[in-house]
């Protein structure tokens, strides 16, 4: 039986005892219903997890013993940097969940020329917390130890600037006359630029080709704005990720 999956903030340490955090005991005691003798395992982001325990589950929390550290990784030998403009509604859920799924190393959201979605203060902070909560879900359910890293950013130009040096920078246009599989380095890592719904403008591609972004197409059809990003990621696992390993 495959064992629930719980993140922790750092950090944990086999041995010690524990108070899970409130959201995390209000999921293990009141949505899984589990007892006191039942084992989870738990990871904390810094890598590996560790096998615990449940000791006691109380109205202020559940109990967990921490056991054995695990040196367990799933994270793809292909860095991808995803770039992605802001999506409407539940399409960046959607996005920022299957993206860690696939295995993406980080995330960089920014306000496209053409998003519809236009965030700022408390309600920029609030989306980037619920986002980096569907992230952690999403690590939990597909095995992953580490969360992707999530930041929001203005506009593509400082997304841009969230490239690693030295990376491979693609861009995604569906009218480019170079298929993606044409780009990829097997060891080089990556960063991917994808816009909203409305695609990009001639003024961002520019932009992006000034910074060293090369325009590619996924095919003759033109993808919505959550199918682009993941068909993409899925193709780069493919080619130089560990998919077909």
């Amino acid at each position: 039986m495959r064992l629930t999956r719980c993140f922790v903030p750092p950090p944990l340490s086999a041995g010690d005892r524990r108070r899970l955090p409130a959201d995390v005991s209000a999921h293990v005691a009141r949505v899984l219903r589990a007892r006191a003798g039942e084992r989870l395992t738990l990871f904390d982001g810094r890598g590996g997890e560790y096998d615990a325990t449940i000791l006691q589950i109380e109205r202020g929390g559940v109990q967990v013993r921490i056991e054995l550290h695990r040196d367990v990784e799933r994270e793809s030998p292909l860095r991808v940097t995803l770039l992605q403009a802001l999506a409407r509604g539940e399409r960046m859920d959607f996005i920022v969940q299957k993206a860690t799924e696939l295995g993406v190393a980080a995330i960089v959201a920014f306000g496209g020329a053409r998003s519809v979605v236009r965030l700022q203060g408390a309600a920029l902070a609030r989306r980037c917390e619920h986002w980096r909560a569907v992230a952690i879900s999403a690590c939990e359910q597909c095995g992953r130890n580490r969360v992707p890293t999530l930041t929001v950013v203005a506009d593509l130009a400082a997304a841009c600037a969230q490239s690693d040096a030295g990376c491979v920078r693609l861009l995604l246009a569906p009218d480019a006359d170079r298929p993606l599989s044409s780009m990829v380095r097997e060891t080089a890592p990556i960063s991917l630029a994808v816009g909203p719904e409305g695609g990009f403008g001639d003024d961002e591609i520019a932009l992006a080709q000034r910074l060293g972004f090369q325009p590619c197409t996924l095919g003759p059809r033109v993808l919505r704005a959550e199918t682009a990003p993941l068909a993409a990621l899925a193709a780069l696992q493919a080619i130089a990720g560990d998919f077909l390993s």
